[in-house]
């Protein structure tokens, strides 16, 4: 908690908006979000109630089944973001990660669905997000949190050439696919890592819970 509360601190300097599905707030807690919204089928009547009068927005959505929650939620905050294709915006999510792994698979969609928007996904244990096929990567490393395992992966469609630097086993223009070869249990090597592909990747690096260790079930690696 002490990493997230680190975490949380940095993003906080670029978030303008804190927002949450109704099953993030399927209980009280000490957050006030700014909007609550989804097709709220898992907020209890009283839980509503609690942040209704606490004076946060409380939007229904049950009649668009089509679309998740999260995805809801990003689309509400593109549209609510001044001047969009120049605010630079970066979204952190807390909770996309672990539990159901369809859930999972929806949160992960999202990326992709929203790629010109840098979205964050951040768990206990991991770090995800987008690297758009449309640029070539500069990724600096803190390793006092980060690391030392990381990963890449091709979920969208096959990479036949990905390039990296800064870790320990480099692609050298790569072919990588489900069914072959996929980067994953890499180890962050250089305080920069560079990543050039023909594909749209996922990348991910492992958290580390305590000072100088990393948790062995992190998320994606």
């Amino acid at each position: 908690m002490i990493l997230l509360t680190y975490m949380l601190e940095i993003f906080s300097r670029i978030l303008f908006l804190l927002q949450c599905t109704d099953s993030s707030f399927s209980t009280q807690t000490r957050y006030k979000p700014d909007v609550i919204k989804g097709d709220l089928d898992s907020i209890r009547p009283e839980v509503r109630e609690f942040y209704d009068n606490l004076g946060s927005t409380i939007l229904d959505e049950s009649y668009d089944q089509d679309t998740t929650d999260l995805h809801k939620c990003v689309a509400f905050i593109r549209d609510c973001t001044p001047d969009f294709e120049k605010s630079n915006l970066i979204l952190l999510v807390v909770g996309a990660l672990g539990g159901r792994f369809d859930h999972e698979l929806g949160n992960i969609n999202i990326l992709y669905r929203f790629s010109n928007i840098r979205i964050v996904f951040l768990s206990n244990h991991s770090l995800v997000y987008l690297l758009p096929k449309t640029h070539f990567h500069e990724i600096l490393i803190n390793h006092s949190v980060e690391g030392p395992h990381c990963g890449l992966v091709p979920v969208g469609a096959p990479s036949q050439s990905t390039t990296t630097s800064g870790l320990k086993w480099d692609l050298n223009e790569t072919p990588m696919c489900f069914g072959s070869l996929i980067s994953t249990s890499n180890v962050l090597r250089d305080e920069k890592v560079t990543v050039c592909s023909d594909v749209d990747l996922l990348w991910t690096s492992s958290i580390q819970t305590q000072k100088g260790e990393s948790n062995p079930s992190s998320d994606f690696v």
